[in-house]
């Protein structure tokens, strides 16, 4: 039978299978929560197995858009092994059976191990697996010159294409139709628009008017909710119902305290300025921004659960199971380290940690910035480990002194004579305290700096060159009180990149 086949139809016989395999789990998935989804299972499974060199690949290639890359790959990877699996039944049945099988195994092992996994986390694997081993059953029968059609080729091959598209297509519908209402079936959004923030006890000093240089193409010093860097490893956006939100402090403490959603908002919470960084940004990288938070002051929280002399670091858990170190001194030394419930006024979006996340200035998002929270574990860092941590990251990250030159852009031509340059600095929790710019190797030349919004967040400069025509590589360095940042490149692995900033214009 073999012999007589097209393997081109084969495959795309296992392709329209693999199709109706999705959208058959895909709508399963409805029922059984959005991270049983075999897609979502795999990829979470994938990225919980990433090492620390294709995460920082990732992050610094594909930015906040890894998520979306990393999906396209899966569908890719998926449709070329159906097309194997076609060509494989082709030619004998129980190979190919064997493969839809075996994928199918994988994709509910995966559902079944996450966090979050249910009773029912493997349905959707195996009822997308049923339904594409029928439908590769059936459109292998009808391949032309397979016996049991003993018809015309050319009327096979017409409707064998027929009945494969519209496999296809149903597999594709049925894709579309259960991530859309997954989507709007789930309640956070709602939850989130019914709130009304309380008034902070404490309020954002006032920001200085000069904060933002007037200079066109430098990033506002306010990054845009809707503007700011998402990097973590949440695949399906957790959807956390306020109501029943708790957090759990526990572990190396003399009292063990749970705090509800209403308890949060009816506690003195205190506003603050905070520029955030994920350790994954490369020297000159835009996975950072600021911005106004609002929360309840983790120290007060931990003075309720009195920590043991001997605790040294504070697990904090995701709904979603992803956990971070976070060092207990940073937490409790009095800077704006928050329990967020808010960016700039409104409830956190769902896709930055809603309803409570958490905000620690000077340090890096991955030992510090868990979003969807619900766990705070006191303990030591030589006794437990957290997710990066695992996967070869540092388990301190604090942040270190860097600057990027935001204008001119990078192989910009620009007019002979005043050349303003400018960009951003940050030293979280310390301050910047100057930036300095320099042509070629000539020597550094002080920039003016923008007026200070506090040392938690980034600081704003410009310096005007007087360019003369020709080729230059311009860099930029920045001061904290320690000192200037290191000028020696090093990669983001394992505690955060290092070296100049650097760009090349022409001036003419």
């Amino acid at each position: 039978m073999a012999g007589r086949q097209d393997t081109g139809l084969a495959a795309l016989a296992g392709v329209a299978a693999g199709a109706v395999t999705l959208g058959v789990a895909s709508l399963v998935a409805l029922l059984t929560g959005p991270t049983t989804d075999p897609l979502v299972a795999v990829g979470g499974a994938f990225v919980d197995a990433t090492p620390a060199w294709l995460k920082d690949f990732a992050a610094s290639t594909f930015g906040t858009a890894d998520k979306v890359v990393l999906g396209i790959g899966e569908v890719v990877v998926v449709l070329a092994l159906a097309a194997l699996a076609g060509v494989l039944a082709a030619r004998r049945w129980a190979w190919g059976a064997t493969l839809v099988v075996v994928l199918g195994a994988v994709a509910g092992l995966a559902a079944m191990g996450r966090p979050d996994a249910g009773t029912l986390a493997a349905v959707p694997a195996v009822a997308g697996a049923i339904a594409g081993l029928l439908t590769l059953r059936e459109l292998i029968r009808r391949l032309p010159g397979a016996p049991a059609r003993p018809r015309p080729e050319g009327v096979q091959r017409r409707a064998f294409l027929q009945v494969t598209a519209a496999a296809g297509a149903l597999g594709v519908v049925g894709v579309l139709v259960g991530r859309a209402v997954g989507a709007t079936a789930r309640g956070a959004q709602t939850a989130r628009a019914a709130i009304r923030i309380p008034r902070p006890a404490v309020t954002a000093p006032p920001v200085p008017a000069g904060v933002q240089v007037d200079v066109d193409g430098v990033v506002p010093w306010q990054t845009p909710a809707d503007e700011f860097y998402r990097i973590d490893t949440a695949l399906v956006v957790p959807q956390v119902d306020p109501e029943t939100w708790t957090l759990r402090v526990h572990g190396m403490v003399a009292e063990e305290v749970t705090l509800t959603w209403d308890e949060l908002l009816g506690s003195d919470l205190v506003e603050a300025w905070v520029t955030l960084a994920c350790v994954s940004n490369p020297v000159g990288g835009d996975l950072i921004g600021n911005q106004k938070w609002l929360g309840l002051p983790l120290a007060d929280l931990l003075a309720r659960a009195r920590p043991t002399d001997d605790a040294d670091m504070v697990l904090s858990r995701s709904v979603d199971g992803f956990t971070a170190s976070t060092p207990l001194a940073a937490l409790t030394d009095g800077r704006d380290a928050l329990l967020a419930i808010a960016m700039d006024g409104e409830p956190l979006p769902v896709e930055h940690g809603f309803p409570v996340r958490m905000v620690v200035p000077g340090l890096y998002g991955y030992v510090s910035a868990t979003k969807w929270v619900t766990e705070l574990k006191l303990t030591r860092f030589a006794d437990e480990t957290a997710y990066w941590t695992d996967r070869g990251w540092s388990p301190q990250g604090p942040i270190k002194t860097q600057s990027r030159i935001e204008v001119p852009r990078p192989g910009a031509s620009v007019p002979a004579g005043p050349v303003v340059v400018a960009g951003t600095a940050w030293a979280q929790h310390r301050g910047v305290t100057g930036v300095q710019v320099r042509v070629e190797q000539g020597s550094w030349s002080d920039a003016t700096l923008a007026d200070d919004g506090g040392i938690d967040s980034w600081r704003q400069w410009s310096w005007t060159w007087d360019a003369e025509p020709g080729e230059y590589q311009l860099y930029v360095r920045a001061s904290d009180p320690q000192g200037y940042q290191t000028g020696a490149r090093a990669d983001v692995i394992p505690d955060g990149a290092t070296g100049y900033d650097t760009v090349r214009v022409r001036v003419t």
